[in-house]
Formats: structure tokens, C-alpha cells, sequence
């Protein structure tokens, strides 16, 4: 049985546009991960551990524990051992109380990565692959969180082509969800079901590659 660790915000915990509700395990993107790569003959477990409004390394000055480093090294251990972790943070590096670019958030993405390959894992516990995934650009923030994320369809600009170069560098995997889903119409930042379902279903094609290349 192969572990995987998603760590991530809002998007993967599976909001439902424009409300404060969840989708359930198999309608969100890391259940549909697990269910699809079960039905590749893959023998996995999918942790999920996502937080809304995580980011990668910022404090949230109205919400404490949202600062994606605080914490990561004892999840790395508590999991492992651990075949992948899965990261897929950066869209709350934009929220309108920061000034920061893609190039920030992408810094913030390296310095989780270099937490993940120090953390205190046992001894003879293999350190695991690590997938960066660049989350769909921010659109046209609309509804409850429009305020939120004033300007964050500016500063989050060349994220991809960022996360891509430090996944280059660090020698992670990467996949750009922007070239499989879009933002949600409805609020214009999180996934609505059926951007669950192709992400999942995607991610499971190259989850099972490197899976396969393990063994």
C-alpha cells in the first residue's frame, strides 16, 4: 500500500463555490485521485490535509495556523513513510492583504519542498517525491470572497511558468492544473464538481506513472 500526502487549501478540501460547504471524499479531487488510481491497480492511500486559506509560507493576519510551514515537517513524519506528497498551494498568496507576486508564492512553494526532504522521518524511511501543482489562475473573484481577493487576478500572473522553474530546480514533478481546469465561473478561485472530477482524474494518469516507474 503506497501513501500519498495532498497538501493543500480550499481548493482540494472541496468548497463548493460560494458557500461554506464540502463536497464529499469521492466528488473531491484527492478522492477522485485514489478512486481513479484503485481502478489503475494501484494500491493507495490518498491523506488528505487541507486547509482553507493555507498558504505557503504567510501568516493570515485574521486566522491563525495558515502558514503552509508551520507544522509540515511533523505531518511528514506523522505519515510516513510516504511514497508522494502532493503540493498544491499559492492561491491565498494572493489574497488582498499581501502584496505578493508569482514569484513570491514560488520561493514560498521551494521553501515547503526543502521542509518536506529535512523532515525527522525514521531512520531507513525513504524521503518522498514531491509533485508541485500550480492551482488555475484566479479569474474574476465574485460573491463572499470577492473583497478578499481584490487584485489577486494580477498579482498571481506567471505562476505556472514559476512553480515550473522551481520544480526544474528541486527536481519535483509538476503539473500546471491550469492546462486542465479553470477557475469556477461562480466565484472565480475555487473548482466546482465537475473541475474536481477532471483534475482528479488527470492527476491520477500522472500519479500512476511515477508509481509505476517505483516499482
Amino acid at each position: 500500500m503506497q501513501h500519498i500526502l495532498v497538501y493543500s487549501d480550499s481548493l482540494s478540501w472541496g468548497i463548493i463555490p460560494n458557500t461554506r460547504q464540502r463536497l464529499p471524499f469521492e466528488q473531491r479531487w484527492p478522492g477522485v485521485l485514489e478512486i481513479s488510481l484503485s481502478q489503475m491497480q494501484q494500491r493507495v492511500r490518498v491523506i488528505e490535509d487541507c486547509l482553507n486559506g493555507r498558504r505557503t509560507v504567510f501568516e493570515d493576519p485574521f486566522k491563525p495556523g495558515r502558514n503552509g510551514q508551520q507544522g509540515l515537517a511533523q505531518r511528514i513524519e506523522i505519515h510516513s513513510p510516504l511514497a508522494l506528497v502532493i503540493l498544491m498551494l499559492g492561491t491565498n498568496d494572493f489574497q488582498s492583504m499581501h502584496p505578493h507576486t508569482a514569484w513570491h508564492a514560488a520561493q514560498g512553494m521551494a521553501s515547503l519542498v526543502t521542509t518536506i526532504r529535512q523532515a525527522p522521518i525514521e531512520p531507513g524511511m525513504s524521503v518522498p517525491q514531491v509533485m508541485i501543482v500550480a492551482p488555475p489562475l484566479i479569474t474574476q473573484p465574485q460573491g463572499p470572497i470577492a473583497e478578499k481577493f481584490t487584485g489577486a487576478a494580477q498579482k498571481c500572473q506567471g505562476l505556472a511558468t514559476a512553480y515550473r522553474a522551481v520544480s526544474q530546480a528541486m527536481d519535483c514533478l509538476f503539473v500546471d492544473a491550469g492546462r486542465i481546469v479553470t477557475a469556477s465561473e461562480i466565484d472565480g478561485v475555487h473548482l466546482d464538481v465537475t473541475q474536481h472530477l477532471q483534475l482528479g482524474q488527470a492527476l491520477a494518469h500522472e500519479v500512476n506513472a511515477f508509481l509505476g516507474q517505483q516499482a
